[in-house]
């Protein structure tokens, strides 16, 4: 179709303002990383004289240093059937259409009507009268809109979607952190149980042979019956706690099977056969405090958060500006439907349009001090969350250490134990000991033996701890693509 000057020129005239939406530069603040002083060193470090640098490799998978096959088949069961692993998956997928979405705005919207309609008018035919007339009245085309982004509203938008879509990724990323870690601390309880159950049993099994040795001597007249009844009475009462032991043992393996995605009593037969604790690696994976920053999901979260507020502050500066919009339609209008579709009945109009607000009683900077309230709230979680994540990790080392310390002095308990209660046995077999000696040594030593297995699963629980508060379990590009991440 032909245009005459004047369209010629409102068309030139919007081809200049839209190169100037192209190339302008967006209202608003743009966002800088936030800043977080951080120390040259963890304090706790120098409690320890195995920790090792870490590379990524260590802390993607982390729980190989276990060198327990059965819980790396959990951990890889787990991230394949985890309803909160779907989750986030999901959260990602609404991100990025959200993102589509507001992306959409740098463009045309073009849409398409049709209709008909019959019409009745009346006029004026001379001095007091009328004429009416009616007709039918055809109409197709297409209408086009589209905004021209010269202040840079929409695209803040899409720089908030696209901090918004990479949050939902370093969700998911902490998600798979959080897992890991809590189907190896599940798993670590479930061993450190059943050790402790057949700690239990073992030691009833000597208290019974005990019980039925001082028997023994009272029928012959050796021993009274306050040492027989001592001796019952230890064996019950160890006795006694093995079904607590038991239940927890079977609690334990009902949660390990929730955490992979499958009914309580799916993973019973496998895990009830009792196995060691996963011992504790000889080296701990250290990382320098400044490295932190840029290897917890839940820190680069925050961090995105705080990009995404910043964007918001530009959406609402936009409204301080006014609006063009190139507004264009195209069709065919006729009275007949035989002729409705001929080119001489074609329609058509073009042009730009301005929208300002100017007045609104202050709610477009009202809304510009809320997005700026917004943006330091997300700075001081993310100040929050960094500060969190260095009290994770020092924990987790000052953890470790003492634990190991109370794990070696009760090495040496178990020993001088055992020595007491094979010494109380032999004096007592010979008449040189009371009974009471016996049973005060078979109590010790089954209170130093239980909490050396239970120092043993904390130890290997304080290395979980200090992966998990690493980021350890994810890999750089898993959640890029918003499907599997890790490398599991």
């Amino acid at each position: 179709m032909r245009l005459d000057n004047d369209t010629g020129f409102a068309l030139a005239a919007v081809c200049v303002v839209l190169i100037r939406a192209l190339t302008g530069c967006a209202v608003g603040p743009d966002y800088t990383p936030p800043e977080m002083a951080t120390p040259e060193h963890w304090a706790g470090q120098g409690l320890l004289t195995d920790a090792r640098p870490a590379d990524q490799a260590q802390t993607v998978r982390w729980w190989k240093a276990f060198g327990d096959p059965t819980l790396d088949a959990l951990v890889e069961r787990a991230v394949a059937g985890n309803p909160d692993m779907q989750g986030a998956k999901a959260r990602i997928r609404g991100a990025r259409a959200a993102r589509l979405g507001a992306a959409s705005g740098l463009w045309p919207s073009v849409e398409s009507k049709s209709g008909y309609s019959h019409n009745r008018s009346v006029a004026a035919a001379g001095p007091g009268g009328t004429v009416s007339a009616e007709r039918n009245l055809f109409q197709t085309g297409l209408d086009a809109l589209w905004e021209l982004d010269l202040f840079g509203g929409v695209r803040r938008s899409v720089e908030a979607a696209d901090a918004e879509l990479q949050a939902r990724i370093e969700d998911l990323r902490d998600v798979l952190v959080t897992l890991a870690a809590e189907v190896a601390l599940t798993y670590i309880d479930l061993r450190g149980t059943q050790e402790q159950l057949l700690i239990a049993r073992r030691t009833l099994e000597a208290q019974r042979h005990t019980a039925q040795l001082v028997r023994s001597r009272f029928g012959a007249g050796l021993a009274g019956a306050l040492d027989v009844a001592r001796a019952d009475a230890l064996v019950a009462t160890t006795a006694s706690q093995i079904p607590a032991l038991e239940t927890t043992v079977r609690q334990t393996i009902y949660a390990i099977s929730v955490l992979l995605g499958a009914e309580p009593a799916r993973t019973l037969e496998e895990l009830s056969e009792p196995c060691s604790i996963p011992p504790a690696p000889p080296h701990l994976p250290v990382v320098l405090p400044s490295e932190l920053l840029a290897r917890r999901p839940d820190i680069r979260r925050a961090q995105e958060a705080v990009r995404s507020a910043t964007a918001r502050i530009g959406v609402a500066t936009a409204d301080l500006f006014p609006r063009f919009n190139l507004i264009g339609s195209a069709g065919f209008q006729g009275t007949k439907l035989n002729d409705w579709l001929k080119w001489s009945n074609r329609v058509w109009s073009v042009g730009p349009t301005i929208d300002w607000q100017i007045f609104t009683a202050g709610k477009v900077r009202s809304n510009i001090e809320v997005q700026k309230a917004a943006r330091d709230e997300a700075l001081s979680t993310y100040t929050k969350t960094v500060l969190a994540a260095f009290q994770e990790v020092e924990n987790a080392l000052v953890a470790y250490a003492g634990e190991r310390d109370r794990y070696k002095a009760l090495e040496e308990s178990v020993a001088s134990n055992r020595k007491a209660l094979d010494l109380a046995r032999r004096l007592y077999t010979e008449g040189m000991t009371d009974f009471l000696d016996v049973l005060e040594a078979e109590r010790s030593l089954y209170a130093s033996e239980d909490a050396l297995a239970q120092s043993r699963r904390t130890l290997s629980r304080q290395v979980v701890a200090l992966y998990k508060a690493l980021g350890g379990g994810w890999e750089e590009d898993s959640g890029a693509g918003g499907g599997h991440s890790g490398n599991m």
